[in-house]
């Protein structure tokens, strides 16, 4: 019993230079797949975003949900297609990402967050503009209401998080004659981590991290070293936007940017507040 104990207190001791480093610093994080529909791992992620907030870290919630858009469609027998890994989304399609992802998921991961302990307030990008858009055309292809993220103000998470809320943000984007888009989560959240200056871009996915050929983890990765896997094709299909994602915040002024397992219970704790960290690393 007293050796458990002092193994609690040596987990705490070796939290606290992070705890200490990331006082009052904005951790922006992309928060989709497993994570969101495993009921042990939704509990784990709001109960650590709790955590976060209550010892000093800004987080900043940004959620996808392509499953239950896809169910939904589904059920309303509207037909889906994808390019280029994008939804095709015309008028329909685009009413009812809205109603799920602004609507009913949004609304689940803030009552998630607050029977957690926490207070969480629900936005969506085309709140105050947030989200800046322009068409995205893939090869010069209309894949319909696909929004390119042109500008982030800042101003409204800004307001949500000086209120002592904790934001959770729907990927939805307006363009400039007011008409919204549908944003890829992991570019909408990499942008606002970069509209932010955050000290951390998390994105949580179904995956160990990103892997070298043999399928053994790359705990840190540097752009050079990213270029030289892509090229070679370890680096491939889904995760090549990611680690993009990852690198234009670090670009942009984001310090450390993260491809973790959003699989692991505790997730963004063992990232934040570890010596080895979870997933990979992202450098320029």
């Amino acid at each position: 019993m007293v050796q458990a104990l002092i193994d609690k207190a040596e987990v705490l001791i070796e939290a606290l230079p992070y705890i200490r480093r990331f006082f009052d610093k904005t951790i922006v994080i992309k928060y989709g797949g497993h994570a969101m529909t495993e009921p042990e791992l939704r509990a784990s992620f709001a109960v650590d975003v709790v955590l976060l907030k209550y010892i000093g870290l800004r987080p900043v919630i940004v959620h996808g949900g392509g499953p239950q858009i896809a169910d939904t469609l589904d059920r309303l027998g509207i037909s889906s297609r994808f390019e280029d890994g994008l939804r095709v989304t015309d008028d329909a399609t685009m009413e009812v990402v809205e109603m799920v992802l602004g609507g009913r998921v949004n609304r689940e991961i803030v009552e998630l967050v607050n029977r957690g302990g926490g207070r969480a307030v629900g936005l969506t990008g085309n709140d105050a503009h947030m989200l800046q858009v322009r068409r995205r055309q893939p090869g010069g292809r209309d894949i319909g209401r696909v929004g390119e993220v042109e500008h982030v103000d800042p101003q409204a998470i800004h307001a949500v998080a000086e209120a002592g809320y904790i934001p959770v943000i729907a990927p939805i984007g307006v363009d400039a004659d007011g008409t919204t888009h549908n944003v890829n989560a992991d570019e909408a959240a990499g942008a606002i981590a970069r509209a932010l200056r955050a000290e951390k871009l998390i994105l949580l996915t179904d995956v160990e991290g990103v892997k070298d050929a043999g399928g053994e983890l790359i705990p840190q990765l540097s752009e050079s070293e990213v270029r030289k896997h892509v090229a070679e094709g370890t680096i491939r299909e889904g995760m090549i936007p990611k680690v993009e994602c990852c690198l234009d915040a670090l670009r942009g002024g984001v310090s450390r940017a993260h491809v973790v397992d959003g699989r692991l219970v505790h997730a963004v704790l063992l990232e934040i507040f570890t010596d080895g960290g979870v997933g990979t690393l992202l450098t320029l």
